[in-house]
C-alpha cells in the first residue's frame, strides 16, 4: 500500500507539473489570438503583423512559454536544422562557427554544432548531427577519407570549409593556398631572410598546398638550398616541438618561420620565448589563418588572412542553394587571402 501511495502521489505531481507549465494555447489566449496565429509567429512565417508578433512574444515571455524545438522539427516535413562539425580547440574554427550563425538565421535555418576531438573522431561526430536530423553538413577542416565523404555526400549535402575534394560531389569554400603563402615568403625576402624553415601542418587542413608552395616560393627566390620542412600539425605543442629542434643548432638555426597556421606559431612564439630569444630580433614568424589570438597585442603575429565570415557566408549559402533546389552542380568557391604584416617579423639578425 505505501509503494502505491508514493507511485500515485508521483504521478499526481507530474500531472501538475504538465498542467502548470504554459502552453501555446496559453499565449494565444492571453493575446487573444487563434492557437494558430501564435503558432505562424513561432515558426516565423508570414500572416502576424509585427504588433501582432510583438504582443505574442511579450507574453510568451510573461508566461514562461518556450516553444518545443523538436514537436516543431517533427511537425514539418524538414528540420531546417543545418549541422557544423568542428575541432574544439581550434580557434579560427570558432571564428568561422561566429559567422555562420547569422548567415544561416537570414536563410531560415538553425545550426546544431557537433566537435572532433583526441577521443571522438569525425565519423562520430557527423552520425551525432545526422541523427538530429540535419539537412546539411557544414565540415570546418575535414580529415575523412575521400571514400567516406562520397558516402556522406549520397546522403545529405555537405560544404567542406577549408580542404578540396577533387572528383567528390561536394562543394567546397577555402583560400587560394599558394597565394597566400608566396605572400609570406616574399615578404619575408624583401626583409632579407633567405634561411626561411616552414613548419609543416601535417593532416590539417590545407597543408599539402601550403607545403608545396612553400617549397615553389623558395625556388622562385634561387633559395632551394635553404629549403627546409620541419614535422609539424595544427596545434601549439608541434610550434613548441619545433622550435626545440631549431635551438639545437643555434649556430645554423633559420632566421624566419612559416608555419603551418596560428597555433602553430603560437606554440613556436611561446618556446623560443622561454629560451630567451628575441621575436623579432632574433628570428621571425609568421602564421596563417589571423584567428582572433594573433591581434592580441601581446602576441601581435604577422599572419596570412583567411576570412572567416565570407567563408561562413559562402558555406551556408552553397548548402543552403543544394537543399532549396537553387542549384544541384559542385562548386568550388575560393577566397583571396590577405598577408597581413604585425610585430613578429622583421630583418634577420647580424651573425658573425
Amino acid at each position: 500500500m505505501h509503494d502505491r501511495r508514493m507511485s500515485e502521489e508521483s504521478e499526481t505531481r507530474g500531472n501538475r507539473a504538465r498542467q502548470s507549465r504554459p502552453t501555446m494555447a496559453d499565449v494565444a489566449a492571453k493575446v487573444g489570438v487563434s492557437r494558430a496565429l501564435v503558432s505562424l509567429v513561432f515558426r516565423n512565417e508570414p500572416g502576424a503583423s509585427k504588433e501582432t508578433r510583438e504582443r505574442v512574444f511579450q507574453a510568451a515571455d510573461e508566461l514562461g512559454y518556450r516553444p518545443d524545438s523538436a514537436a516543431q522539427m517533427l511537425a514539418r516535413s524538414r528540420s531546417k536544422v543545418l549541422g557544423v562539425m568542428l575541432t574544439v580547440r581550434n580557434p579560427f574554427h570558432a571564428d568561422i562557427v561566429e559567422g555562420i550563425y547569422p548567415v544561416a538565421e537570414q536563410h531560415g535555418y538553425d545550426i546544431l554544432l557537433s566537435a572532433t576531438a583526441p577521443t571522438r573522431d569525425e565519423r562520430k561526430a557527423v552520425e551525432a548531427l545526422l541523427s538530429h536530423r540535419c539537412e546539411g553538413l557544414i565540415m570546418l577542416g575535414p580529415n575523412m577519407e575521400a571514400r567516406h565523404l562520397a558516402e556522406l555526400a549520397e546522403r545529405i549535402p555537405v560544404v567542406a570549409v577549408g580542404r578540396r575534394f577533387p572528383g567528390v560531389e561536394v562543394d567546397s569554400v577555402h583560400t587560394a593556398e599558394a597565394k597566400g603563402v608566396r605572400q609570406a615568403i616574399d615578404h619575408l625576402v624583401e626583409l632579407g631572410h633567405s634561411a626561411i624553415t616552414h613548419i609543416d601542418g601535417g593532416k590539417g587542413a590545407g597543408s599539402v598546398e601550403r607545403r608545396r608552395a612553400y617549397r615553389a616560393a623558395m625556388r622562385k627566390h634561387g633559395l632551394a638550398g635553404h629549403i627546409q620542412v620541419l614535422p609539424g600539425d595544427h596545434t601549439e605543442e608541434s610550434g613548441a616541438q619545433a622550435a626545440m629542434a631549431l635551438l639545437a643548432d643555434r649556430v645554423n638555426m633559420a632566421t624566419a618561420i612559416l608555419a603551418g597556421n596560428d597555433r602553430c606559431a603560437i606554440g613556436f612564439l611561446d618556446a623560443v620565448w622561454r629560451a630567451g630569444l628575441r621575436v623579432p630580433g632574433d628570428i621571425s614568424v609568421v602564421g596563417y589563418d589571423d584567428s582572433h589570438l594573433a591581434h592580441l597585442s601581446h602576441i601581435d603575429l604577422t599572419t596570412v588572412r583567411q576570412d572567416p565570415d565570407r567563408q561562413a557566408e559562402l558555406a551556408v549559402r552553397a548548402v543552403a542553394e543544394r537543399l532549396d533546389g537553387v542549384r544541384s552542380e559542385v562548386r568550388e568557391l575560393v577566397l583571396d587571402p590577405k598577408f597581413v604584416a604585425r610585430g613578429t617579423t622583421g630583418p634577420p639578425p647580424r651573425r658573425g
